[in-house]
């Protein structure tokens, strides 16, 4: 039976959250980043289910306070009580497939992006969840290979786009020539078609170049992609030559991809002068809404201009990010969509 790895856009059951907690490198900026986590929980639970994570029960009490105090609904809320290490759930999160109209889900290796950071509880986290949500005619399965969601995205109809810089990096011990890689990824998530960017990276980011920070796929052969018109930036040249590889990519049946250049924001900065990766790439597409970051930039409003001329049938909504970057990610990143077939009823 044929597998299939559904497009962000496929119908979901859910989103994961994984909530940061005093105990993480979040703490500093505890408050701050709450406030960014409720909005998001706001806009997904507007939709379909949220999980979410929770260290221990008093954070979960804590989230349920919060969410009573900002009147945010929770008949569609659950909660899943783990200990993590952090919060991003899109990279230790379980990656979804189908066999025929059953859901099958992944639970892939997270070594903290080549063992940058500890992982061992954010790796043990999926499967909790599988105990505790998954649906009785889902299944899933442990996969000894280090791949994170954040580094691959899909059409939904066999093709594969990531970057070299990632997949193919040694810190994730794989072990796995390019071609071994593309065998075993055709074996596990049913994908046919490899589109490899070698170009492109993005100043604070620890994941080695996830695609989510740079390219993304959108309906109809299209591609949005984070673009830098500005020569003097320390990202000019890898993101133009990104730019010109993207136009020479092709989808199976050998046309060119409809291509979005999304705006650059201004260069954004930490306390210790550290370059923060804000990236408008890095948007969550749910049912009906892609939530896109913004960061109190000046092309805010261009960037979710362009993301609605990608996803027609989706409501924009943006979402300030600026208190995610300083912990080196953003929206995509702390996020992880569920399809359906999913959650337990």
């Amino acid at each position: 039976m044929k597998t299939v790895f559904p497009a962000e856009w496929a119908p979901q059951d859910a989103v994961l959250l994984t909530w940061p907690h005093k105990d993480t490198d979040w703490a500093n900026i505890l408050d701050s980043v709450e406030v960014t986590y409720v909005a998001i929980a706001r806009e997904i639970l507007s939709e379909q289910s949220l999980i979410i994570v929770a260290h221990n029960d008093a954070l979960k009490a804590h989230i349920s306070q919060l969410f009573i105090d900002n009147k945010v609904a929770t008949d569609n809320l659950h909660f899943v009580i783990c200990p993590t290490n952090d919060t991003w759930a899109r990279d230790h999160g379980p990656i979804c497939t189908y066999k025929g109209d059953s859901l099958h889900a992944l639970d892939f290796t997270f070594n903290g992006w080549g063992n940058k950071y500890q992982a061992n509880l954010d790796n043990a986290i999926n499967q909790q969840l599988f105990n505790s949500v998954l649906a009785a005619d889902a299944s899933s399965s442990k996969v000894e290979l280090a791949l994170e969601g954040g580094g691959i995205e899909t059409d939904g109809k066999g093709t594969l786009l990531t970057t070299s810089e990632c997949l193919l990096n040694e810190n994730r011990e794989n072990n796995l020539s390019k071609e071994a890689l593309e065998a075993k990824l055709s074996e596990v998530i049913g994908v046919d078609h490899f589109l490899w960017v070698d170009h492109g990276y993005l100043a604070g980011d620890d994941t080695d170049s996830h695609i989510d920070t740079l390219v993304r796929f959108a309906p109809n052969d299209t591609l949005v992609y984070v673009a830098c018109d500005d020569s003097d930036d320390e990202h000019f040249n890898a993101l133009q030559s990104m730019a010109l590889q993207l136009q020479t990519l092709k989808t199976p049946s050998g046309d060119a991809y409809t291509l979005y250049a999304l705006p650059w924001p201004s260069a954004k900065f930490n306390d210790e002068g550290d370059r923060l990766p804000a990236t408008y790439a890095n948007y969550l597409i749910i049912n009906n809404k892609v939530l896109v970051p913004t960061y109190q930039d000046a092309n805010d409003q261009a960037a979710l201009d362009v993301i609605a001329k990608a996803y027609p049938e989706h409501q924009v909504v943006g979402i300030d990010c600026l208190p995610l970057i300083h912990q080196f990610g953003s929206l995509h990143c702390i996020t992880m969509q569920l399809p359906n077939g999913f959650l337990r009823s």
